[in-house]
Formats: structure tokens, C-alpha cells, sequence
């Protein structure tokens, strides 16, 4: 089932998250949901408390960036051909790595992309759909994304990351989304 995004300025969006345990209501069901909803909204990652879950859950592909790359493209970043999993309980262990920019967006708020700095390497310990406990690094965009997603359960957006001006020069946008008035090709739910 396609589940409807939360749309910015919704207070779950800033909620710190909740681990779970494995007897979590729907946990399959929800994590199934979840695929069926990034994929068609088009994102490379979802967290939960985009679709109004307060809990520590996220799943990302991005081996789909590498399957839409440029033949040109290939071998640009070190973590081809992706990953493709789920996170559960995650907690990052270790950022390394250069800062390095990338043009980011976030289906929960549409139409607005921007350059963020993130930390080329992690190191973060989860469980998968199993409860199977890893501990991994990643780097390059599987990196970006893990950190991006991460962030939605730590109660933060990647808008957070701009210097001050630029948010504010973003505000009337980021008003227009918290009001519904947007465009977009999925399904959201506004704050009310």
C-alpha cells in the first residue's frame, strides 16, 4: 500500500525516534509499504516519520542511482553499484571522511533542492528486517543517503544543514508546502 508523505512543517518531522522491537505492530507490512512508497515517489530513501512513524526505520536504494547513470558517469563514485536495505535501530557509530557537497531533495519537501555538505564515510550499527544486528561503513552517495535518512529520525532535515540566510530565503517556499499548496505526482498529507 502506498502510504502518503508528510509534508514539511508536520511535527513528526522533528521527533527524535523511538527503537523498536521486533513484535512491532505491522512490522512487515509497514516495511513492504515503505518500498512501495519510495519507489513510487520516485526517492532513493525513506525514513518512517515520513509517513507519520516516530520510530528508528528506514529503508534506501541506491543502486538505483547507478542503474540511471550516464555511461560517462560510471565509476565516479566509489560505492557502485549501491546498496539496497533496511535500517532499523540505527546508530552511527563513526563519521569520516572529507565534506563534500551534493545538490540534495526530500520528498517531504518537494521542489526544493539544495547543495549540502555531508561526511564522505560512515560507520553505523542496525538491524535488518531480520533483527540481524550489522555493523557497516559506507561511503560515497550510499553514505550521503544513509545520512540523509538518519537524519529524518533524528528529528532533522537536510534544510537544516543551509546557513541561516538561505533558509531564510527559502521561507515562503517551505510555507507553501506546510499549506499544501504544491504540485506534486504522490500522494501527502499537510499539517494542520
Amino acid at each position: 500500500m502506498i502510504l502518503p508523505i508528510v509534508a514539511y512543517g508536520s511535527p513528526v518531522l522533528r521527533k527524535v525516534c523511538e527503537d523498536i522491537t521486533p513484535d512491532y505492530p505491522g512490522l512487515e507490512n509497514f516495511i513492504t509499504d515503505m518500498w512501495e512508497t519510495m519507489y513510487n515517489s520516485n526517492g532513493v530513501g525513506l525514513a518512517a516519520p515520513q509517513v507519520n512513524a516516530p520510530v528508528r526505520l528506514f529503508v534506501i536504494d541506491s543502486e538505483q542511482i547507478f542503474l540511471n547513470q550516464e555511461e560517462d558517469e560510471k565509476g565516479e563514485y566509489p560505492d557502485e553499484p549501491g546498496y539496497k536495505g533496511v535500517f532499523i535501530n540505527a546508530h552511527i557509530l563513526k563519521i569520516d571522511g572529507k565534506e563534500w557537497a551534493y545538490n540534495e531533495g526530500c520528498l517531504s519537501i518537494p521542489k526544493i533542492r539544495e547543495d549540502v555538505y555531508r561526511n564522505e564515510e560512515l560507520t553505523i550499527r542496525f538491524d535488518d528486517e531480520n533483527f540481524q544486528e550489522h555493523t557497516k561503513t559506507f561511503n560515497g552517495m550510499t553514505a550521503r543517503i544513509i545520512l540523509h535518512e538518519y537524519d529524518h529520525i533524528e528529528g532533522k532535515l537536510f534544510i537544516d544543514h543551509l546557513k541561516p540566510l538561505k533558509r531564510k530565503l527559502l521561507k515562503g517556499k517551505l510555507d507553501d508546502i506546510s499549506r499544501g499548496k504544491i504540485k506534486v505526482d504522490y500522494r501527502m498529507v499537510f499539517p494542520k
